[in-house]
């Protein structure tokens, strides 16, 4: 990437973060993301979703396989951090409102996590209602000042990516739906 590109996409990501909060943060979604933050914490939240799906009985094995690709996708996420290294935003105008285990931004585990859920869980659970709160998690990243928009986009990229992998993987075709 060009250093002119890499200006100019620094440019869009602070521009939509200011906009972000300046359209939502005295919002009843200030609150709301805070809540969506703490769920998403190290894939916490979806791994015990996957586990109370698992104990239910039906479709366990399809439940183990959301669990599965969304713990990979946390993973892959938090490597490519650790190897791209991008700091998170520090915008005196945007301070974040939550704290965050790593001063990383790129790409957003809680994107990578989400997004994977998503893929795991969307057949159990209804694919809309699972992008819904993809959406919702990726908009909170941003709203709360810890993510730039482009390291919740590439984040759910990865994380759908690597979830699809897994279940692809995972599960007989009959059963991939």
């Amino acid at each position: 990437m060009s250093a002119a590109r890499a200006v100019s996409l620094t440019g869009v990501d602070e521009a939509l973060l200011r906009e972000t909060r300046r359209a939502l943060g005295g919002t009843v979604a200030v609150p709301v993301a805070r809540a969506l933050s703490l769920f998403g914490e190290h894939a916490l939240g979806w791994m015990a979703l996957g586990a109370v799906g698992w104990v239910s009985g039906y479709h366990r094995r399809e439940w183990a396989t959301g669990v599965a690709g969304t713990v990979a996708a946390h993973a892959a996420g938090v490597v490519v951090k650790r190897v791209v290294r991008r700091p998170r935003p520090m915008l005196p105008d945007v301070p974040a409102l939550v704290s965050t285990p790593s001063r990383l931004s790129f790409p957003s585990a809680h994107s990578c996590s989400t997004a994977a859920a998503a893929v795991g869980f969307g057949p159990l659970l209804g694919r809309p209602a699972m992008a819904g709160v993809t959406g919702l998690m990726l908009v909170s990243r941003v709203l709360l000042g810890v993510h730039y928009p482009s390291d919740v986009v590439s984040g759910a990229a990865l994380g759908a990516t690597v979830a699809a992998v897994v279940r692809r993987r995972s599960l007989p075709p009959s059963r991939r739906a």
